[in-house]
C-alpha cells in the first residue's frame, strides 16, 4: 500500500513487506505528546484495535514513541497492557526510525509481541509461590510481602502487631482422624479465624499448623491482648469434621512493631520467640526484648557447644560412689563438664537443656560413653596393666534412648578400648524408662548382653509402674536427693527410703542414695540397708587424675 504524501513531494514507499512480519507491526509518524499517525499496518496489528491517532494507546507506548522521536539514533523498548479484565493483552514493544534509504526519514517502525500467555503463567506461578494451596490464604512469603507493603504505606500512621498462632496437638489429631480430615480441620480453622478479624487485618497460613495475623494497633498492648483473646475464642467450641467433633486449642505469641520500624523479618522473629514462650506457659505472650536476648544467648551457646563436641573440647569429672558397708570406692559417676573457648565454665544445668532442645544431647551422650571407656583403659595402663577395680556410671538421656542405638554405642566403646562391659553402668531416668517400657526393655536387654549394668536415676520422683519395673533388667535404683535431704529429721522421708530399699531387695536390685552431705545421713542410710552413697560428704566431682588417686587411697583407708 502506498503512503500518503504529507505536504512535500516525496517518492512513494511501497510497504507490502509489512504483512510478512510474524508479529503485529505498523509504520507510524510520531506527533506531539507521543500521539502518532498510522500509515501502514499488518493484519495482526489491526486486530489490536488501536486508533490511528493513538489517543487510546497505552501510556507506556506513547512515552516510548515520544522518546523515539527525540532520540532518533536508537530504538525504544517498552511493555504495556492493552484492554482491561479477562480480555486484557500483555504486550512488549519496540519502536525505531526506518533507514534513510526508505525515502522518508519521518517514519518509524512499531512492532509488538503478545506476552499474554507468558505473563499469565508467570502470575500463576507467582500466586502459587505466595499462596497456600489448601486454604487460599497467603503463605509465609506472601505474608511477609503483604506486611512489608503495608508497613511502607502506613509509615507514621499506626503501630502494627504480628500474632503467630500454633494449633495444639494437631499432629496427634491428624494421626487419629487422617490427613484428609486434618486438611478439612485446617480449612475450618482458617474460616473461623478470618471471621474474627477486623477489616484490613491480614491472615496467612505460615506452616502446617501455624497461622499468622497482621493488624493495626491503636491501643498498644491492651489492644493486642484483646485481639488475642478474641482469636482464642474461636477455639471455645469444637470443630465439626464430618461426624466428628474435634476440640482444638492454640498457643499465641505476639510482637508489636512501632510505626517507624519496617523490619518485618525481625518482627516475625520476635513473634516466634513469644510463641515459644506461650507453648510453655499456656498464656498469651507478648514479645519482650529480654527474652530475645536470652534466645540469642542460647543460640550462641548451642553453636559453641556443637563445636566443642566436634573438637573434643569437653571433659569428664568423676564423683565417687561409696559402698556404705565397707567404705571403699565402688565406682564413679562420669559427669560432662564444659569450659568455653574464653575459659568460662558453663554449668551442666545451663548446657544440658540446650543440648536436649537442639538434639546435641545425642552426640554428647555418645562422646561421654566413649570418653568414659577411654579413661578406664588409661587408668589400667597407669595401674601397671592391672585392671582398676571400679566402674564408671554414665548418664543417657531419654532423647538419646529414642533416637540413638545406645547398645551399639556402648559396644563400640568397649571394643575400641578393650574393657569389659561390667565396668560401665548406664544411668537412665525413671521417666525415660517408664515412658516407653517396651523400647526400654529392648535397649536394656541389649546392654545386659554386653555385661553392662543399668541404673534407674531419680527413682521415686515419677510415677513408676511396678509391673514394668519387675520386667526390666535394672541393677540399681538411685534414690533421689530430695528424699535424702533432711531425712534425719523427717520420719516421712525415712519411711520412703525404707520402702524403696525394701522394693529393691524384693526385685533383686541394689540402691544408691544421692545427695549425701552429712555423716548422720550416711549412717542412717547404711542402717536402712542402702548399698551405695554419693554426695559432697565423700567428695565433689574431680578430674581424672585426682579420681584415680582417690580410688587408690580408698584401698588403704576406707572413705567412710
Amino acid at each position: 500500500m502506498p503512503i500518503d504524501r504529507t505536504g512535500e513531494d516525496r517518492p512513494l514507499l511501497f510497504v507490502g513487506w509489512i504483512d510478512a512480519l510474524p508479529v503485529p507491526a505498523a509504520l507510524i509518524r510520531p506527533m506531539a505528546r507521543g500521539n502518532f499517525r498510522l500509515h501502514a499496518s499488518n493484519a495482526a496489528f489491526d486486530r489490536l484495535s488501536l486508533s490511528p491517532a493513538g489517543v487510546e494507546a497505552p501510556i507506556e507506548m506513547l512515552r516510548a514513541i515520544e522518546r523515539a522521536s527525540q532520540y532518533t539514533d536508537e530504538s525504544q523498548e517498552f511493555s504495556c497492557q492493552l484492554g482491561e479484565g479477562p480480555a486484557a493483552r500483555d504486550l512488549r514493544g519496540s519502536i525505531g526510525p526506518l533507514p534513510t534509504e526508505s525515502g522518508d526519514d519521518g517514519l518509524f517502525l512499531l512492532t509488538l509481541i503478545d506476552r499474554t500467555q507468558e505473563m499469565m503463567t508467570e502470575r500463576n506461578l507467582r500466586r502459587e509461590l505466595v499462596s497456600d494451596s489448601l486454604t487460599g490464604l497467603p503463605n509465609r512469603a506472601g505474608f511477609e510481602e503483604l506486611v512489608e507493603q503495608r508497613s511502607i504505606t502506613d509509615v507514621g500512621v499506626a503501630d502494627h502487631a504480628i500474632l503467630l498462632l500454633d494449633l495444639a496437638r494437631f499432629s496427634r489429631i491428624n494421626e487419629h482422624i487422617g490427613p484428609m480430615a486434618g486438611d478439612e480441620l485446617i480449612i475450618t480453622v482458617a474460616r473461623r479465624l478470618k471471621s474474627s478479624l477486623r477489616s484490613g487485618d491480614i491472615l496467612a497460613r505460615t506452616g502446617g499448623d501455624e497461622f499468622a495475623i497482621s493488624t493495626r494497633v491503636v491501643g498498644g498492648r491492651a489492644d493486642v491482648r484483646e485481639m488475642a483473646r478474641r482469636i482464642r475464642g474461636c477455639f471455645d467450641h469444637p470443630f465439626r469434621i464430618g461426624e466428628l467433633k474435634v476440640s482444638v486449642d492454640c498457643a499465641l505469641g505476639c510482637a508489636i512493631q512501632p510505626a517507624a520500624d519496617t523490619d518485618v523479618a525481625d518482627q516475625i522473629r520476635h513473634a516466634q520467640i513469644a510463641l515459644k514462650r506461650a507453648k510453655q506457659t499456656d498464656r498469651i505472650e507478648i514479645y519482650e526484648p529480654e527474652a530475645a536476648m536470652l534466645s540469642d544467648n542460647r543460640f550462641g551457646m548451642e553453636t559453641e557447644l556443637r563445636n566443642a563436641i566436634e573438637e573434643d573440647r569437653l571433659h569428664l569429672a568423676f564423683q565417687p560412689l561409696i559402698e556404705l558397708a565397707s567404705g571403699r570406692v565402688a565406682g564413679f559417676e562420669a559427669l560432662a563438664r564444659w569450659d568455653t573457648s574464653s575459659g568460662h565454665s558453663v554449668s551442666p544445668t545451663e548446657f544440658i537443656p540446650i543440648a536436649e532442645d537442639s538434639g546435641l544431647i545425642v552426640p554428647l551422650g555418645q562422646w561421654a560413653i566413649g570418653k568414659a571407656a577411654a579413661v578406664l583403659a588409661d587408668w589400667d595402663k597407669q595401674n601397671g596393666g592391672g585392671i582398676v577395680d571400679c566402674y564408671f556410671s554414665v548418664n543417657v538421656s531419654a532423647i538419646q534412648l529414642v533416637r540413638d542405638d545406645v547398645a551399639a554405642v556402648v559396644r563400640q566403646a568397649l571394643e575400641s578400648h578393650k574393657i569389659g562391659g561390667e565396668r560401665l553402668m548406664i544411668e537412665l531416668t525413671e521417666s525415660a524408662i517408664i515412658g516407653d517400657p517396651d523400647l526400654a526393655l529392648s535397649v536394656l536387654s541389649e546392654l545386659k548382653a554386653l555385661d553392662a549394668r543399668v541404673a534407674m536415676d531419680d527413682f521415686g520422683t515419677g510415677y513408676s509402674n511396678l509391673a514394668y519395673l519387675q520386667r526390666l533388667p535394672i541393677d540399681v535404683l538411685k534414690i533421689d536427693r530430695s528424699f535424702v535431704e533432711h531425712m534425719v529429721d523427717d520420719r516421712d522421708k525415712v519411711a520412703i527410703v525404707r520402702t524403696i530399699q525394701s522394693l529393691a531387695e524384693v526385685l533383686g536390685m541394689r540402691t544408691t542414695a544421692e545427695g549425701v552431705e552429712t555423716a548422720d545421713q550416711a549412717r542412717l542410710l547404711s542402717a536402712l540397708g542402702c548399698d551405695f552413697g554419693q554426695g559432697f560428704l565423700f567428695a565433689r566431682p574431680m578430674d581424672g587424675k585426682d579420681a584415680l588417686d582417690y580410688w587408690r587411697q580408698s584401698l588403704v583407708r576406707p572413705i567412710f
